[in-house]
This record gives C-alpha cells, sequence and structure tokens, in this order.
C-alpha cells in the first residue's frame, strides 16, 4: 500500500468519526427534555385494570350533547345486566306462569262464576260510550305492552330457538317499535281512566263487608253489597293507577336517557320498570280471567255497555239501587224496585 491510498483511507475515518460526533451532539436529549415524560398523563393498561376491579367508569371526551357516551368502560353494568337477566327475569316468568296456574286451580275449585237467579234477559247500562272507549284504549295498548317487554326480557331464551334468528330478530325489532310507541296510548288511556272513575273508587265501609265475605268468588250464593265497583275492583282501580303512572314514568326516562341523569339512574328506572310490569301483569291477567270465562255476564259490561239486570242486583246492588233511584225518583222510598233498561 503506498502513502497515497494510506492517507485517503485516513481522511475517510476522520471524516467518518466526526460526523457521528456531530450527530451526537446535535441530538442527544438535553437534561431538561430528559426529565419530561410526554405519556404522564395517558391511560396505561395497568390503570385500566386497576379501575375494572372496583366500580369506577373509564370515560373519554365526546362532543356531542349526551355526556353519557363518553364512558368507555362501566364496570357497574356487569352487576346490572345481572340484576335484569336474573331478579326481573325470574320475576316476570313467575308472575306469568303463576297467575295461569292460580287461576287454573281456581277455576277448577270454583268453576264459572253463575248468575244465581238466572239472567233476566232485562239490560242495564253500565259503562258509557267513553268508560269503554278509556278501558278498551288502556287494555288494549297494556297487552301489546306486555308482550312486547316480555319478548325483550325472555325472548332469547324462550322464542329464539323456536323461531330462529332472523325472524326472531325481525319480530324484536318491530316489537321495540311498538312499544316506544303504544306507550302514548297507554298513557292516555290511563289518564282517561283515571278521570271517569276515581270518584267511584274511593274506599268506603262497604268495601270491609266485602272483602270479610270475600266478594262471594269463594262461596255459592254469597253476594255482598257493592256500588259501581267493589273492593276488588278498586284494588284494579288503584293497581293500575299507581302501576301504571311508574311504568310511564319510568319509560319515558327510558325513551329520553338525557333527562335520566346518570347511568345508575336510568338502569335504575328500567330496573323498576321491569318489576312494576311483572307484578301488574299478574293482575291483569286475574283481571282478564274474572272479565271473560270466569264469570257469566261479566264481559258485557265492557262488551255492549250493557249487564243483565240480575246479574247486576247480585254483584252491585247498592249501584242498581242508586241508578233505578235516579231513574224513577218515585220510587226511590221501595229502592228500586222498576228496573231501568
Amino acid at each position: 500500500m503506498n502513502m497515497k491510498t494510506l492517507a485517503q483511507r485516513l481522511a475517510a475515518v476522520v471524516g467518518v468519526v466526526t460526523m457521528l460526533g456531530f450527530v451526537s451532539i446535535n441530538f442527544a436529549p438535553s437534561a431538561q427534555a430528559q426529565q419530561i415524560n410526554p405519556t404522564a398523563q395517558s391511560v396505561t393498561e395497568d390503570s385500566l385494570f386497576e379501575a375494572l376491579q372496583g366500580d369506577q367508569m373509564v370515560e373519554g371526551r365526546v362532543s356531542i350533547p349526551d355526556g353519557l357516551s363518553s364512558g368507555l368502560i362501566k364496570p357497574g353494568n356487569a352487576s346490572w345486566a345481572s340484576t335484569h337477566s336474573g331478579l326481573v327475569r325470574n320475576l316476570s316468568i313467575a308472575a306469568v306462569v303463576g297467575a295461569i296456574v292460580v287461576l287454573a286451580l281456581f277455576y277448577m275449585i270454583r268453576g264459572k262464576i253463575m248468575v244465581d237467579g238466572k239472567l233476566s234477559g232485562i239490560r242495564i247500562l253500565r259503562f258509557t260510550a267513553i268508560e269503554r272507549f278509556a278501558h278498551w284504549l288502556m287494555a288494549g295498548s297494556f297487552i301489546i305492552l306486555a308482550i312486547t317487554g316480555l319478548n325483550l326480557v325472555v325472548g332469547r331464551t324462550l322464542i329464539l330457538p323456536w323461531l330462529g334468528e332472523g325472524a326472531f330478530s325481525t319480530l324484536t325489532v318491530w316489537g321495540k317499535v311498538a312499544h316506544n310507541y303504544v306507550g302514548w296510548a297507554f298513557m292516555l288511556g290511563l289518564i282517561l281512566s283515571f278521570l271517569v272513575w276515581v270518584s267511584h273508587n274511593i274506599p268506603n265501609k262497604v268495601d270491609a263487608e266485602w272483602v270479610a265475605q270475600g266478594g262471594g268468588l269463594l262461596k255459592k250464593g254469597v253476594h255482598p253489597p257493592a256500588k259501581k265497583f267493589n273492593a276488588g275492583q278498586k284494588v284494579i282501580f288503584w293497581a293500575t293507577t299507581l302501576g301504571g303512572a311508574a311504568l310511564s314514568f319510568t319509560g319515558f326516562m327510558m325513551l329520553f336517557p338525557m333527562l335520566a341523569g346518570t347511568q345508575a339512574d336510568w338502569q335504575f328506572y328500567q330496573l323498576i320498570h321491569g318489576i312494576v310490569a311483572g307484578g301488574l301483569s299478574f293482575i291483569i291477567i286475574a283481571h282478564i280471567y274474572i272479565g271473560s270465562i270466569g264469570m257469566e255476564g261479566a264481559f258485557d259490561a265492557m262488551g255492549s255497555g250493557e249487564v243483565d239486570l240480575n246479574w247486576a242486583k247480585e254483584h252491585h246492588s247498592l249501584w242498581v239501587e242508586e241508578v233505578q233511584g235516579k231513574a224513577d225518583p218515585a220510587s226511590s222510598a221501595s229502592k228500586g224496585t222498576q228496573p231501568a233498561e
């Protein structure tokens, strides 16, 4: 190797070393930069797991008005989902199945409640058109709400395997739409029913006698006096009114979660909605039984609005006396010897 070649190689080595020194001096982190941690405020995997071990919700940032949508991970939903799929589901099944079993046993033991004096053929007006409209608006909408709501609770277990995924999905989607909109009809029927019947459903001392005799339901030939509504019907009225009000309020909050408050509030409303719906379903099933196959002549009251006079005298004797007294004041002293038609 000659001197010229050696000098060229030495110059190349010196150049490389000089360049490396320049890079290390200009790009090495300063003492100040080394003290800054750009991820100090970031959510780490460890912090996520720590949050999930408790009830702390992991939230992000959103630009839309609904602040509840900022929740990314909500550990509290696990306990709510367990309660909803456990307690609410079991209560709903128990309410429906229990009502059917109890009424089936009652029918087998007591049989259909017949008119002891036989039907007279004379009709008396019991409910006006507006009363029947309010009743059927509330009753019809409640049946739709009960069926679609029950599908949301137990449909995946009972209906999905039988109907198939495609048909069940379509049924559930349309059922949810019906549930959301029919609820408004139920609220209207509830208000109308309250207005036309509240004055007849104030408890009084006559109700105590009716209860003491079991309403005449347990023993043939027993007909305790009652006005337009007996004690049993008053229980149904107030249960429907108060329960319906609870369903309406909680249902409204579920439709508009922004008004419900926190996520826990919304879950609480949904829990109450399911529990009240189950209890009210039990009562309504019993009411449907008595008003249809359980008692002779009872359906006419809400069918045509007119009932047989003998039926009315046996089940609402004091009301018949009031109606006949108003129809014929001259005979009020004899307390209704003339039938009102």
